[in-house]
């Protein structure tokens, strides 16, 4: 077993382990009554999330640099043979994604290429089986599994106009695009993208593993640029020995893999084919200060650190692990960069996911542990009235009903300032929603189309395309005005709550859009590099560079705000939430206080008995605390975290 798979299988472990406290802790909320629905769902929402976790790593490179060849010495040694096609020359032609679900069969779907001509993205399709070619895969057959795998590396040969309208750039020249052959037609890849669903240890677990085409083919599919490769966990770019750095090499590593300075943790140089340097010729001593030189000149050539480039053998790995050659698999160096990658990749999708569970299931406890405190608070008070009422006379009961009526008369004027404050802040969320709901994402795309259409020339065109960026900023900027409003009013409200009534109430948590600022940053900086240039803009017919924008960029942009306003819906909810819990227990303790002293004062023999009632109703709720803290503390030891660890930061900032 390889440290990568070592390594996987005790994340997975302790994935399981936190899916196992946190459903805990839910069973616990519903079957003590003392959850509600927002908390229900919350926890059920962290437990889907583990449930689908996936790491996605992505193999990017030109042609002919061994990266199939990678992908297997790394997941598919053992099944004794090459399993991807990794012969010389083009073998993987579209987007190809290597992943298993459970339940799922082993199957090649591929996406043909002609479904670009009908402007919808591969996500999208993903949803309707009958768009993609189905072929059966028989998991333990090599052979079968060499020739079916081999589709994804099938081409045609169209003319140039259709070649250009399914978004393939052409260049007579070869340098900016495929040239076209003797006959004048251009070489196209047949499958738009490839899905394998295969059932391997490391998939079966939650990885994905992508595999790119070479530069033509990856830069004709932007939602690979856009959003694919930007949301790799870990992105392996490959080289190699005997090219070094090519033109365009680089202008891979520049365009789609460095682009965005924010996203470069989880990107590795790999330096493959250092096995050419093993010609009998050179000692050891030589071949190692040849690696250095290549490693230090790669490094340079693409402003990396050195330690950040390792030097590999895809295939003297895969030849030494089918061979059980042990002394080669060392030499070829791929174990280096497997434990790289888990040194670099687990341990920060395991930081996301911890902060993410222990956040959320410390703040439905610390709701809970108010929701008991107050119960607790309240039947304390309803202790100590009664104790006191022992030995008096019913004028002093008869007092106390009157106390606690004015209690209940305070508390329900002030409800109506609660229920003032509800109206104003369902007003306030559907401001919000005016700026960042869906809707108005609909309007400004409608607004952008029609001006595209209607431009004349690459001006407006560009200033079509720039105001969309404008727009969708500056809806986020009055979110945030609203989302601030909506905070302080609730403060303000909670304050209140607290000192007049003695409900527990702490500050209200914040909610930030930073999050959906930097992805719409980050899709406006890679619409500057492939779309927004003058060569785009001046070569691309106007229906083609608009059919492009809103399959890519307005694609990608909806997407962020769909995710905004599911996020800030909960967040909606999750905020009101323990203001309401607050006042309906308030409401009910009141109404308890006021029937215990109604029975005293109708039938004082009941007195003894209530107060018993009611110190065994105490002693239940401390031990439903301290079960709470228990379960607080399970979740925090799956996560290996200190249960005290402090839970601080602002939703969505991350």
């Amino acid at each position: 077993m390889t440290d990568l798979t070592e390594q996987f299988s005790a994340y997975s472990r302790w994935r399981g382990h936190a899916s196992d406290a946190v459903a805990r802790l839910r069973a616990w909320l519903a079957r003590n009554d003392v959850g509600n629905a927002q908390a229900d769902m919350r926890l059920q929402y962290l437990l889907d999330r583990l449930r689908d976790d996936k790491l996605t790593v992505a193999f990017v490179a030109e042609f002919s640099r061994g990266k199939s060849e990678l992908i297997n010495a790394i997941f598919f040694a053992d099944h004794g043979d090459r399993i991807l096609p990794s012969s010389a020359g083009r073998t993987t032609m579209c987007p190809t994604e290597l992943q298993w679900q459970k339940g799922a069969q082993p199957e090649l779907r591929l996406l043909p290429i002609r479904s670009r001509a009908r402007q919808t993205p591969v996500s999208e399709l993903k949803r309707y089986p009958e768009e993609w070619t189905v072929i059966a895969l028989d998991a333990v057959d090599a052979p079968g599994l060499q020739a079916a795998l081999a589709r994804v590396g099938e081409t045609e040969r169209v003319e140039v106009a259709e070649a250009q309208a399914l978004g393939f750039r052409v260049d007579a020249a070869g340098d900016d695009g495929i040239r076209p052959d003797a006959e004048g037609r251009i070489e196209i890849p047949r499958w738009r993208h490839a899905v394998i669903q295969f059932p391997h240890p490391l998939l079966e677990q939650g990885l994905v593993v992508l595999d790119t085409p070479g530069l033509n083919a990856i830069g004709a599919e932007p939602e690979l640029t856009l959003s694919m490769l930007p949301n790799a966990h870990a992105v392996l770019f490959i080289l190699a020995a005997d090219t070094g750095v090519t033109q365009s090499d680089l202008a891979v590593w520049r365009n789609y893999v460095q682009a965005g300075s924010e996203r470069q943790r989880g990107r590795l140089v790999v330096l493959n084919k250092i096995d050419g340097l093993w010609d009998g010729l050179r000692d050891e001593a030589r071949i190692e200060a040849e690696i250095g030189r290549q490693v230090d000149s790669v490094a340079a050539t693409l402003g990396v650190e050195p330690a950040a480039v390792f030097p590999v053998s895809a295939q003297k790995g895969l030849v030494a692990r089918i061979q059980g050659d042990e002394a080669l698999l060392a030499r070829s160096r791929v174990p280096q960069l497997e434990r790289a990658l888990a040194e670099g990749l687990l341990p920060a999708k395991q930081e996301i996911v911890r902060e993410d569970i222990l956040a959320e299931s410390a703040e439905v406890a610390a709701a809970t542990r108010s929701l008991l405190e107050a119960r607790l608070a309240g039947l304390r008070e309803q202790l100590q009235e009664l104790t006191d009422l022992r030995g008096k006379n019913q004028s002093v009961i008869e007092y106390m009903m009157r106390k606690i009526r004015s209690e209940k008369e305070e508390f329900e004027q002030g409800l109506q300032k609660y229920y003032a404050v509800r109206t104003v802040f369902t007003d306030l969320a559907n401001n919000l929603f005016a700026h960042m709901g869906l809707d108005a994402v609909r309007d400004e795309t409608r607004r952008t189309r029609e001006a595209m259409l209607e431009s004349s020339f690459t001006r407006g065109l560009r200033n079509a395309m720039q105001g969309y960026f404008r727009s969708l900023r500056g809806n986020l900027q009055r979110s945030t005005e609203e989302i601030g409003e909506i905070t302080r009013m609730l403060d303000a409200m909670y304050k209140r709550f607290s000192v007049e009534h003695g409900l527990k109430l702490t500050a209200p948590e914040g909610f930030s859009t930073l999050r959906y600022e930097k992805e719409l940053e980050r899709l406006e900086t890679a619409f500057n590099r492939q779309i927004n240039t003058a060569l785009t803009l001046v070569t691309t017919e106007k229906h083609a560079l608009t059919q492009k924008f809103f399959e890519t960029v307005a694609v990608q942009a909806r997407q962020t705000f769909e995710l905004a306003n599911r996020d800030v819906e909960q967040w909606l909810r999750a905020v009101m939430s323990p203001l309401e819990t607050q006042v309906r227990e308030y409401q009910i303790q009141l109404k308890r206080r006021l029937e215990s002293v109604k029975r005293i004062h109708e039938a004082t023999d009941t007195l003894e008995s209530r107060v018993e009632e009611l110190m065994q109703g105490e002693e239940a709720l401390r031990a439903l605390l301290d079960e709470l803290d228990n379960l607080e503390a399970a979740v925090a030891d799956a996560l290996d975290v200190p249960a005290n660890t402090p839970v601080t930061g602002v939703r969505a900032a991350a």
